[in-house]
């Protein structure tokens, strides 16, 4: 593995100047303007630099992981990260906001750098329930931008909470289908596409009423972000439809958030494949309430 890096190295000198090399010489090609502030562009960036880091990290769980390569995380980083947004803003029309302001993809790839390093090994379950938080953070956003583009673009009310729901679920979408597990939105979770909806819908409702963009962006978010938290600390999930007869029945039990923070879910890592043997020791240790452990 040593003999390796130095080749790696080099290789991204060799790029890194490449690129250096062609935007100094070259009257067309720029590096373009890098954007942070201004209207709804922060949230956004805060919401697909979140959901890259969290692209990276499901490319990385044993349920996911298919002997991915190094390149192959960071594009899952970015597919995370920038999906929902591109999806968004070519469905409205609009210029790409992740390909006009470099900033998205430069963000992407920081986040999945540090995804790529961070390792699946102890406090894993701990780390689970705070990347779902954070992302519980990306999912109203998300979902506020979307209406807003709908509503820029002329969509009508069901056009905007569409594109809120896109934004804020088409990059796990893209991941889920490249690692070949079924897509987070029609199976059995804690409320992802009705809280997008939700959101955006909360948001329509305060422009409509004549709020400042300001207003409506907090109040939009605070409900669709308290709604997220509170059903995954619940573990509250949608209802499963009707099933055939002959149909295999999953098992509908979910670990709280709670429990994934403290690090007590023994059920959690049977789900995601990972060892559970140092966690039973733990849990055994602990004084046992209502004869449960998981």
């Amino acid at each position: 593995m040593k003999k390796k890096i130095p080749l790696i190295s080099t290789l991204l000198i060799f790029a890194a100047a490449a690129v250096f090399f062609t935007v100094y010489k070259s009257d067309t090609v720029q590096t373009g303007t890098f954007v942070f502030w201004g209207g709804n562009t922060p949230f956004d960036l805060l919401a697909a630099t979140t959901n890259a880091l969290n692209g990276a990290l499901l490319a990385r769980r044993p349920d996911h992981y298919k002997n991915f390569t190094v390149v192959g995380i960071m594009l899952f980083a970015v597919l995370g990260g920038i999906g929902g947004g591109v999806s968004r803003d070519i469905l409205a029309g609009q210029p790409v906001a992740a390909l006009t302001n470099p900033a998205y993809i430069l963000l992407c790839l920081v986040a999945g750098v540090i995804g790529y390093f961070v390792a699946y090994k102890q406090g894993q379950i701990f780390r689970e329930g705070l990347f779902q938080f954070m992302t519980a953070f990306s999912l109203p956003w998300y979902a506020i931008v979307g209406a807003q583009v709908g509503l820029d673009a002329g969509l009508p009310i069901l056009g905007c909470i569409f594109l809120g729901v896109v934004g804020a679920t088409a990059g796990r979408y893209l991941i889920d289908l490249s690692c070949g597990v079924p897509p987070k939105q029609f199976v059995q979770g804690e409320w992802f596409v009705v809280i997008a909806i939700l959101t955006g819908i909360v948001w329509l409702v305060c422009d409509s009423l004549g709020l400042a963009m300001l207003f409506s962006n907090l109040i939009a978010f605070g409900i669709g972000f308290g709604l997220r938290i509170l059903v995954l600390y619940l573990a509250s999930e949608e209802p499963l439809a009707k099933e055939p007869p002959s149909a295999y029945l999953p098992d509908d039990g979910r670990p709280k958030l709670e429990r994934k923070l403290k690090e007590e879910s023994v059920r959690e890592m049977k789900v995601i494949g990972l060892p559970e043997d140092d966690l039973k020791k733990k849990i055994d240790a602990r004084p046992k309430q209502d004869g449960k452990t998981s």
